[in-house]
């Protein structure tokens, strides 16, 4: 099979699919892999590592998809990669289908075989989204603090506080990867930290291993009545495959402070306040009655080394699989890899998905 790695165009990702030793490993087992000059560059790794592992180096963008029989990705295609996909041809990447109908009707269009890393179920977990939500969770409080700062306009309220001043309050929505990673960091900087979650198993295990941490089942009223006191809100809420719950309206966001900061690590998912809309790393934050919201929606693509060697530990293994034995037989082999299946021969195959455009299966 021939292996196709384009650059990512979306705006500040310097993330890549493959690295140059997962080139390698695919071209021992007897596969071509096709790369961008330049695909490695963002994430430190030049093209002769590619060339030296056996690729073959091409230009322009377009070229890529014209020879592969599977392209994988980072990010999902944007709108002047649409035309490129083709029929039968595989699509391995980051979709997050839910929030963007026009991408889906693309897909559909295009006819090939769309699977998302992020639908990939196994035992209940997402194996090909922790990594990154591991990293998005650390990084939200790493830029919620930066964005305290009084001349960013926050509240200039320091996190960890010091002697004989209390610490800043930080409320994570959601005790999954993303929370949990995002309160582990909170508490490491010496915040107060409470996380709101649905899940009792799930409160008790946080309970558990985050010591310090408080546990606050979510609902509207328990939010009403903590959104006063926050300094930084973190929403980390993920229902696979489908757009993220609204959980903060603009009226509930009048109760926070002035000066205080929403990160909203659910923003890929169309965001979990009503507020919420996607922005880039250029240009990161704006203000929404009175709070600086921060909703990038590549935001492990900041530290894109750490990320891309992350994510390729998790997807490599499904990727030679899927170049071993092509999509039919790869999931009789591995059945959670039916559930990567978003889009196919025209199609909407995952029900999240579908639901949230009205689509049928």
């Amino acid at each position: 099979m021939i292996i196709g790695v384009p650059k990512e165009i979306k705006e500040q990702e310097y993330r890549v699919a493959l690295l140059p030793s997962g080139a390698y490993q695919l071209i021992k087992r007897g596969h071509q892999v096709v790369v961008e000059r330049g695909v490695g560059f963002g994430a430190g790794y030049g093209d002769a590592e590619y060339e030296a592992a056996g690729a073959k180096l091409v230009t322009p963008h377009a070229d890529v998809f014209a020879v592969a029989d599977l392209i994988v990705k980072v990010k999902e295609p944007l709108p002047e990669e649409f035309p490129l996909l083709k029929r039968d041809q595989i699509l391995f990447t980051y979709l997050h289908l839910a929030a963007s109908k026009p991408l889906t009707e693309a897909l559909m269009k295009s006819g090939a075989t769309c699977i998302a890393y992020e639908t990939i179920e196994v035992n209940r977990r997402l194996p090909l989204l922790e990594p990154m939500s591991e990293i998005a969770g650390r990084m939200s409080v790493l830029v919620g603090g930066y964005f305290l700062a009084k001349h960013f306009g926050g509240s200039g309220t320091l996190l960890g506080g010091v002697p004989g001043v209390l610490p800043g309050k930080v409320v994570v929505l959601g005790g999954g990867a993303a929370g949990v990673n995002a309160a582990r960091m909170a508490q490491g900087l010496g915040a107060d930290v409470t996380i709101l979650e649905v899940d009792l198993e799930r409160m008790r295990f946080l309970d558990i291993t985050l010591h310090t941490a408080h546990t606050l089942y979510s609902s509207e009223s328990h939010l009403q009545e903590i959104l006063p006191t926050v300094d930084l809100l973190i929403g980390a809420v993920l229902v696979p495959g489908a757009r993220a719950p609204k959980l903060i309206s603009r009226e509930m966001l009048r109760r926070m402070r002035p000066g205080s900061v929403l990160v909203d690590i659910a923003i890929d998912q169309g965001g979990c306040a009503e507020t919420s809309r996607a922005t880039t790393h250029h240009d990161p934050v704006y203000v929404e009655e009175g709070v600086t919201h921060y909703c990038v929606a590549n935001m492990p693509g900041a530290y894109a080394r750490t990320a891309t060697q992350a994510l390729t530990n998790v997807t490599y293994r499904y990727l030679e699989m899927l170049a071993d034995y092509g999509v039919d037989e790869a999931c009789q082999k591995f059945p959670a890899l039916t559930g990567g299946i978003n889009v196919h021969a025209g199609k909407v195959t995952h029900k999240a998905v579908a639901e949230a455009h009205g689509m049928k299966l």
